[in-house]
């Protein structure tokens, strides 16, 4: 079993799947384990999680952009 990384959390929908998407562009597995309240979405926060083996590519290219 892949130990996770968590990259990043957010209680934006959008955002989390903005970086989903730019992760798996570059082949980067990722995972989202989804915490937000199923009744009210203002709490509670996405986290992105990835590889443990991927994790340096991944937050240089979070923090690029």
């Amino acid at each position: 079993m892949t130990d996770w990384f968590l990259l990043h959390k957010t209680s934006n929908r959008a955002e989390a799947s903005i970086i989903q998407g730019m992760l798996e562009w570059n082949d980067i597995v990722v995972q989202i384990l989804n915490k937000l309240d199923s009744s009210y979405l203002n709490f509670g926060e996405l986290e992105i999680f990835v590889p443990n083996d991927q994790k340096e590519r991944a937050k240089a290219l979070l923090s690029s952009g």
